[in-house]
């Protein structure tokens, strides 16, 4: 049996599976799935309500878990699903920017975005979104996916159909190939983020040790180095705390102090926010400057003082 083939017999249910695996959080791609099922609708050999219904359905379930969590875990479930990408970091700033320029309508795109398609819908129940606002937006934005998905597929239905054939031609060398393509980029990308965190690791603060610093005096200025909108769904603060992003760090670089230690906190997987900054900072010539050990977190764990920043709205 051919590979067409088998999508025309098997379609709609391996069409369910991989999207709903995806949204999961499993790296799977559904979208070349999804851009096939569109040239079958443009053969005639799906139906176009199968080719947008079965996305939609698939995609639901787990969305509406994620929103649920979202809602009773907070941010640690963001942060879980974010240590399961390959650029954690990387994750949390684009997910927090989306959300931060566009609200609830980010959710319309969210699916076309590689790795916010997942982070998403907890992100969406952390800042309070209704459950029928979600389950609508939620829904528009599968039906977007599927639709524009399917409509390339349509479009171009007679190349894709030439290129199946040629993939029967091929066998399983071009499976191969492919496999080891995928392999390949998926183990350049494992090792250039390894690679990254060895360079930019270095000696840490811990809470404890910064708490009795500051109990005793000692010179120090701590820097919220949070993206804003972290700091929207939580406005609380290391008391006395100044505020950088890193995006900021070119330009106000002046405002930190060379004479004493720095010590820059974030909410983020293993500090890279901290770590980036540092880095960014000692080109600027802040040399006395390191990482708290658990950021934000591991302070509010250890129950140590915490203040509000003033002029932040609640969402």
């Amino acid at each position: 049996m051919n590979a067409l083939q088998f999508l025309v017999d098997h379609g709609a249910s391996v069409l369910f599976w991989v999207v709903f695996v995806e949204q999961v959080g499993l790296p799977i791609p559904a979208i070349p799935l999804l851009v096939a099922a569109g040239a079958l609708v443009g053969a005639g050999k799906m139906s176009l309500a199968t080719a947008l219904l079965i996305p939609v359905a698939a995609s639901l379930p787990p969305d509406l878990a994620w929103y649920y969590l979202g809602r009773v875990k907070g941010g640690k479930v963001l942060g879980f699903l974010c240590r399961m990408s390959l650029e954690p970091d990387s994750c949390v700033r684009s997910t927090e920017n989306l959300f931060l320029q566009h609200g609830s309508r980010a959710l319309l795109m969210a699916k076309f975005v590689p790795g916010f398609s997942t982070v998403a819908p907890p992100l969406a129940g952390i800042v309070g979104m209704g459950a029928v606002s979600f389950l609508v937006y939620d829904t528009a934005g599968a039906l977007v996916w599927a639709g524009l998905s399917a409509g390339v597929g349509a479009l171009f239905s007679n190349q894709l159909e030439q290129l199946a054939q040629l993939f029967d031609q091929a066998g399983g060398l071009l499976l191969a190939v492919a496999s080891a393509g995928l392999a390949g980029f998926i183990g350049y990308r494992f090792y250039h983020r390894q690679k990254f965190l060895r360079d930019l690791r270095m000696a840490k603060i811990s809470v404890e040790e910064l708490k009795q610093r500051m109990d005793a005096g000692h010179p120090i200025t701590i820097v919220d180095v949070r993206h804003p909108f972290a700091l929207e769904l939580d406005p609380e603060r290391i008391p006395g705390a100044l505020h950088f992003t890193l995006e900021e760090i070119e330009h106000r670089h002046h405002e930190i102090p060379r004479d004493r230690e720095i010590v820059l906190y974030c909410s983020c997987p293993n500090e890279v926010s901290s770590a980036r900054t540092a880095f960014l900072l000692k080109k600027k010539g802040v040399h006395r400057v390191r990482p708290l050990e658990g950021g934000l977190d591991a302070w509010r764990e250890r129950k140590f003082p915490l203040e509000r920043r003033s002029g932040v709205a609640g969402l």
